[in-house]
């Protein structure tokens, strides 16, 4: 056809491309590998992960969005599926474990249909079919309301979320710090809930002493120490400014040039500069304020002036932390000193103090009366500890967050995904077609939860998989799961492991989602010739030397 000439080249020569079979079996590899690294991450007696970055830094955590984080990878499948823990983080912030052994497992399922040539977006439509059915049952037939007032029940909660991590030897601290930390910075207003933990819900990690000295203080804590040696250092009931502008003088934007011809005028223009700063001090001393919190810098004037009126100031605070103190004393934030009213000034805090560890200063704004905003404080051992910890904690946060949010609980420990495995088993004896096989296979990988928690505590497998499978198909047994310290079969409800509905469901649609997918990719061109480079002169496939 050719005349017998070379064949004609389409892409690059430097593009490396898969497609069909290979691709996908190939992906469904990728999928159980990034699963199996995990794996073991999962339920109380979870193993650690010590991670070492280029800098030398070690990451020591069973948090599976911290661990796939700091790995790298070369499969884009696998890319994907990091992709997904991180997602599962944000949303919900818990159970970034599970999702990806879920969603290891549901392509590790569809693998025998692809080998027996069935086509994918058949798999697809019994996946999305099951997802469906998946979310309805577990709020139809697992999920019960629960009453978010009610303390001892969020304590449960929150414990078997805290339960699989490493702070569950200080279990009843971190529940109590998690439930104070979310309790106050919850906010109704305008008829709608706002829980924002990310930004008022600040952890400061201070390594020495031990953890049970952690606490939620009720107001702020800030790295920072008094501008001069002279101000105050405690202060009860103080009235608190808190300030954007610099009390300092402006100097130009661009560079500005004055050409000074008599010697009178350059002491006129520092005169000018002085009576500016002497001008916004006199509109800030007008307030009688005890504490000021300034953005920005403060010159030496200003400190003397401040001295001289008894007024303690903080600069160079961050904007969060501005932002915390407004939320937490009720004072507003002026930007300009010529505009500040009396009801600017906050007076819910009960004392501000500066306290010393270590070899820092650390100032105290606490005891407010009607706190929106909180400071949560980690003491430690080392920083790699802290950071575990703090970790951790925010997976409790958003576990209290949730519940608060979409009140109903489903039974933990592996417990609502056998009674779902059960349920969609049954139901998939009612379709017609050959979407039944991948509709059941579904069903059946469900149960690599409860399966992981059994071998993660060295448990009998297969004895004790089957007997929970027993348990199941008699009715009325939807709460027995696996009792993740000891590995044998125990009923969710006496042991107390509730998990929110949120995060299930959350779980489950993210893996499903992320199987169909993966499933749904049957070409891979890697290598393509970056913009800008010359025709032919394309980098080298980075996937070559992975073969």
């Amino acid at each position: 056809m050719f005349g017998g000439g070379a064949p004609v080249l389409v892409l690059n020569q430097n593009t490396k491309r898969e497609s069909g079979r290979k691709v996908q079996l190939g992906n469904v590899a990728a999928a159980k590998t990034i699963a199996d690294v995990i794996r073991t991450c999962l339920g109380p007696r979870s193993m650690l992960k010590m991670l070492m970055d280029p800098m030398g830094g070690i990451v020591m955590t069973n948090d599976g969005n911290a661990i796939l984080r700091e790995i790298t990878v070369q499969h884009p499948a696998a890319k994907s599926m990091i992709e997904i823990s991180r997602t599962q983080d944000e949303e919900v912030g818990d159970g970034t474990t599970s999702v990806i052994i879920l969603a290891g497992e549901m392509m590790a399922v569809a693998e025998p249909f692809l080998e027996q040539q069935m086509h994918p977006t058949v798999i697809i439509s019994a996946y999305k079919q099951a997802m469906e059915d998946m979310v309805q049952m577990m709020k139809e037939k697992c999920s019960k309301p629960v009453d978010v007032t009610n303390r001892d029940e969020m304590m449960k909660i929150i414990q078997s979320c805290v339960g699989t991590k490493f702070i569950s030897k200080w279990g009843d601290l971190a529940c109590k710090i998690a439930y104070e930390a979310v309790s106050t910075v919850s906010l109704e207003e305008h008829g709608r809930k706002e829980i924002d933990i990310k930004r008022y819900a600040k952890v400061e990690k201070i390594p020495g002493g031990t953890i049970e000295d952690s606490k939620v203080l009720t107001g702020v804590m800030l790295n920072k120490d008094i501008t001069h040696q002279r101000m105050r250092r405690r202060i009860e009931n103080p009235r608190i400014m808190l300030l954007d502008c610099s009390l300092e003088y402006k100097k130009g934007e661009s560079q500005t040039n004055l050409e000074i011809t008599k010697e009178e005028d350059f002491t006129k223009i520092l005169q000018l500069e002085e009576e500016y700063i002497q001008r916004v001090c006199a509109e800030i001393i007008a307030f009688k304020p005890d504490l000021i919190f300034t953005e920005k810098g403060i010159s030496d004037l200003a400190q003397h002036y401040l001295v001289k009126a008894n007024i303690t100031a903080i600069r160079r605070v961050r904007k969060s932390d501005n932002n915390r103190i407004a939320r937490a004393c009720g004072a507003t934030i002026a930007n300009r000193t010529d505009e500040l009213k009396e009801e600017d000034i906050g007076t819910g805090a009960g004392l501000f103090e500066i306290q010393k560890f270590g070899d820092e200063y650390f100032t105290f704004v606490t005891e407010c009366k009607n706190p929106k905003a909180c400071t949560i404080l980690l003491r430690g051992a080392s920083k790699d500890v802290l950071n575990e910890v703090e970790r951790n904690l925010q997976d409790a946060m958003n576990t209290a967050r949730n519940v608060m949010m979409e009140p109903f609980l489903v039974p933990g420990g592996g417990a609502v995904e056998m009674a779902l495995s059960h349920l969609m088993a049954e139901k998939a004896k009612g379709i017609t077609g050959v979407q039944q096989w991948p509709y059941r296979a579904v069903a059946s990988a469900l149960e690599v939860i409860p399966r992981t928690l059994i071998q993660n505590c060295g448990g009998n497998t297969i004895r004790t998989l089957t007997a929970l499978r027993a348990k199941h198909s008699a009715s009325g047994n939807t709460s027995w799961g696996i009792d993740g310290e000891k590995g044998v079969l125990a009923d969710m409800e006496q042991l107390g492991v509730w998990d929110p509905y949120a995060v299930k469901a959350q779980t489950y649609k993210t893996a499903m989602e992320t199987a169909m997918l993966l499933l749904r990719i049957d070409d891979i061109v890697s290598g393509t010739k970056k913009a800008g480079e010359r025709e032919g002169a394309g980098a080298v496939a980075p996937t070559t030397g992975a073969d």
